[in-house]
This record gives structure tokens, C-alpha cells and sequence, in this order.
């Protein structure tokens, strides 16, 4: 498997125009272990501060789009551990598919934007519950390895008659 040169994170290349760009699982579940981390910070600290709770719940939802958008490539703790723990790993014996993981972001931004507007309203419940959302959903990542936005990704790309190779036969 042909890679790259930026890291076991990084999206693969030189591989079939069919074939899904992938990046190292242990990737994935580092991201998933930072993000829990912030969000249950986020959690603590809606007892404590509402306003500087729903700040660093938009920062994490702003990491969560740069994950929508650009991909794993760019995703600040995807960078994080391309630069700090992967020179120090093997190679990955476990490779995930990219488009799943953009739509997990995307999934992400939207409940923490729900969280960040339900602070900035002044409904705190409605902040920690999207919140407490996120949290279990990188946790159940962090901990398992399963990523719980697998099936609502495949019926949206079902739905749009794109079954991407990461979803066939499923």
C-alpha cells in the first residue's frame, strides 16, 4: 500500500481512482480521545462558567469543521499526532476510510454548534445535552473503536445512490 509522505495519518496515494483515501485507525481514536477530553472539560466547566464553556465548545466545533471539510490531513489533532506519537508507532495494520470520517466531523460540528447555541441562549440543557452527546459518541470511538455515525452514513449515501466502497456490502 502506497503511501504518502506526510505521515500514517495522511490519506493514502497512488492508489486506484476507486479505491477510498484512508488514514491509520490509531489516528482516529487519538482524535476521538482529545475530543473527549475537551468535551468533558466543556461539561465541568458549564457548572462553573456558561461563557467560557460555550467558547471552548465553539472551538471544538470549529476543529470539527476543519474535519468536515479538509479531511484528516488537516484536522489540528490529527496534525497533533502525525507530529508527536506516530514517529514513534509501526506502520498501521488497521486503515479507515476518510469520507466516513468527514461526515463524523460533520456530525460533530452540529451537535456542539447545538451546544454553543443553546449556552449562548441561555438554555443550558439544551448545551450540556448536545454536548453530553458528543462526549459519548467520542468516548464509545475513544474506547471501542466503533464510530456510531457508521449506519446514518451509509443511509445518506444510500439515499444519494453513492455507495462508497467503505460501505458496500454492509
Amino acid at each position: 500500500m502506497a503511501s504518502d509522505t506526510q505521515g500514517s495519518d495522511m490519506p493514502t496515494t497512488g492508489t486506484p481512482a476507486s479505491a477510498p483515501a484512508e488514514v491509520d485507525a490509531r489516528a482516529t481514536r487519538f482524535t476521538a480521545s482529545v475530543t473527549a477530553a475537551v468535551l468533558a472539560a466543556v461539561l465541568l466547566l458549564s457548572s462553573i462558567s456558561l461563557p467560557v464553556a460555550m467558547t471552548l465548545l465553539a472551538v471544538q466545533a470549529i476543529v470539527f469543521g476543519v474535519g468536515a471539510i479538509w479531511g484528516p490531513a488537516r484536522h489540528p489533532y490529527g496534525a497533533a499526532f502525525h507530529a508527536l506519537i506516530a514517529p514513534r508507532l509501526g506502520p498501521p495494520t488497521t486503515r479507515e476510510a476518510v469520507e466516513q470520517l468527514r461526515f463524523a466531523q460533520l456530525l460533530g460540528c452540529i451537535f456542539c454548534s447545538t451546544g454553543v447555541i443553546g449556552f449562548a441562549l441561555d438554555i443550558p440543557v439544551v448545551g450540556v445535552t448536545a454536548t453530553g452527546v458528543a462526549l459519548f459518541a467520542a468516548l464509545i470511538r475513544a474506547v471501542f473503536g466503533i464510530c456510531l455515525s457508521r449506519r446514518p452514513y451509509m443511509l445518506v449515501s444510500k439515499m444519494r445512490g453513492n455507495v462508497p466502497a467503505c460501505c458496500q456490502n454492509k
